[in-house]
């Protein structure tokens, strides 16, 4: 891929730039396979984003409550659950990599977040975005089409400009892809099915394991 082609950079933050299976994990503090607690989640998570829209606080606490009955959770920990997210870790890379990318091109966030959940995973990022379209903002959440077309809206460049940065296919590339972008693939899983990501077919352009190794080549002059 020639990244001189762009002048600006979408991202994913839940799962490409914030390790959220490690945050969720430590939230609930289950005796269980690890797997199998966030093949879990995920599809309760799916399910809840796909329809009526809620609040992110509100999709988590609802998480928690069907993970609660699943594994035999306290059912006082939802609230706590719900506001963990500003607790859930960077990558190690992702901090460095974004600085590096940032010399070079705009950066954008589309993520599926409250404004204020994000605001507290924006600053262990330790980056300015440019343009933040959180799902609270559009009503909806990826795959919905709808904080793309948003993000569309407020960059104002032609889409060939654009690469989306992701590690979710189901949540991103395969909506990215429909709408005529071109992606990048962060694999964090290496490969691995599961997590706490629904299985999706996508063919991104570009792979990287990690975000570092694509920062690099992304900067290369």
């Amino acid at each position: 891929m020639e990244y001189a082609a762009f002048d600006a950079l979408t991202f994913d933050c839940y799962g490409t730039l914030i390790d959220w299976e490690r945050g969720i994990l430590a939230a609930l503090q289950i005796d269980a396979d690890p797997d199998e607690v966030l093949a879990a989640y995920g599809e309760l998570e799916s399910e809840l984003e796909a329809g009526e829209y809620l609040r992110y606080r509100e999709v988590l606490a609802r998480c928690y409550d069907g993970l609660a009955e699943r594994f035999g959770l306290r059912p006082d920990g939802r609230d706590a659950f719900a506001d963990a997210v500003g607790d859930w870790p960077p990558f190690p890379d992702s901090r460095d990599a974004l600085a590096r990318l940032k010399e070079r091109y705009k950066l954008g966030v589309i993520t599926n977040c409250d404004d204020d959940l994000f605001a507290r995973s924006n600053a262990r990022l330790g980056v300015e975005f440019d343009w933040v379209i959180t799902a609270q903002q559009v009503g909806a959440y990826k795959p919905s089409t709808r904080g793309f077309e948003e993000a569309f809206s407020r960059i104002e460049l032609p889409r060939e400009r654009i690469l989306h940065v992701a590690q979710s296919l189901f949540h991103d590339h395969v909506t990215a892809k429909r709408l005529g972008l071109s992606t990048v693939w962060i694999d964090r899983r290496a490969g691995r099915r599961g997590g706490a990501t629904p299985p999706a077919e996508a063919q991104p352009d570009a792979t990287f394991p990690d975000m570092a190794s694509f920062a690099e080549e992304a900067t290369k002059r």
